[in-house]
């Protein structure tokens, strides 16, 4: 059960690493913190100060080390100019240097002649360039947003989904009372932070609020303390709530897990009835109990079915138990 996905390209503001870094403006120009990152890679320009310029791409943040550094120190002031002016006229976003190293006059000359900006940390070229690769993922992360509520139960991120209506804010107040965290009520923002992770938030202007009928806009950090709700959380399953259909045969052994596909990740998909009586906080407690223990490799379907001797593959057969 796919969601309809939309790509789109994503881009932020240079001065959004600027900021998260703590970087050293060497020279930026006006407006220079306003300039669009677009792409999740960086580059280390060793090969171009080299004169290799073949597959090189301009939309990138460069960063140079105490290699690249090295090898300009061994050059005559006038090629290393040329070098470096080469690299600054295809107009990257920024080039930062790592470990505190001193800045090439020529840097900053050539830097101030082609309005590239100049920054610098004091943190060694991996370990800044790991955190940056990272930073970017996040930021440039394919993303769609989606009606539904995510909350923090016992540590599973549940996206739960439904029908205007159908309960979930209801649902999530309740999961708050109990001491579980509200990530996100109404619209959730769903980002593809790997091939295999999915991470959800709020919009800004919304984070923390929540709708319920017949009282109106609350506010839950405010209400119940800042410890019951959450900036962001991975999502490991979806919850679909739905009206009872009592013509609809429901999942009543849960032998087989079903998934839903979203941003081309596929997450475990529950769909959960709603009726007058049933404890849905409760409910979803206890399926997020069991989603875990799945992941740790135990299905309590499958261990019934081995303790009465039947095949897991003939789940029908406990209907005919009236198991």
């Amino acid at each position: 059960m796919p969601f309809d996905d939309i790509n789109r390209e994503f881009s932020f503001p240079l001065q959004k690493i600027i900021d998260e870094y703590k970087l050293e403006v060497i020279y930026m120009p006006e407006d220079g913190g306003n300039t669009l990152i677009s792409d999740h890679e960086i580059n280390r320009p060793g090969l171009q100060f080299a004169g290799f310029y073949e597959y090189f791409d301009k939309q990138r943040i460069q960063v140079m080390g105490r290699t690249e550094h090295s090898y300009l120190s061994t050059l005559e002031p006038n090629v290393r100019r040329e070098r470096i002016d080469n690299l600054l006229s295809y107009k990257f976003p920024a080039l930062i240097i790592t470990r505190d190293l001193d800045v090439f006059p020529e840097l900053v000359e050539s830097a101030k002649e082609h309005e590239t900006t100049l920054l610098r940390t004091d943190e060694s070229s991996s370990v800044f360039t790991s955190k940056l690769v990272n930073f970017l993922n996040l930021q440039l992360a394919p993303r769609i947003t989606r009606h539904g509520v995510l909350i923090e139960i016992y540590g599973e991120g549940v996206l739960i989904l439904g029908e205007s209506g159908v309960g979930k804010s209801e649902t999530a107040i309740e999961l708050v009372k109990r001491g579980h965290r509200l990530i996100a009520d109404d619209a959730v923002e769903i980002k593809k932070a790997s091939n295999i992770t999915l991470v959800g938030s709020s919009p800004d202007n919304i984070r923390h609020f929540l709708e319920l009928r017949g009282i109106g806009i609350i506010n839950a950090r405010q209400l119940f303390g800042v410890g019951a709700v959450k900036l962001n959380e991975k999502i490991d399953m979806v919850v679909e709530l739905e009206l009872w259909n009592p013509e609809k045969t429901y999942d009543r052994m849960g032998v087989d897990t079903h998934y839903m596909t979203i941003l081309g990740v596929k997450v475990p998909l529950l769909t959960i009835p709603v009726k007058p009586g049933r404890n849905l906080a409760v409910i979803l407690e206890v399926a997020a109990m069991n989603n875990r223990m799945k992941k740790m490799g135990y299905n309590a379907a499958k261990d019934l079915l081995h303790q009465l001797g039947i095949d897991s593959d003939s789940e029908e057969i406990m209907s005919d138990l009236n198991i």
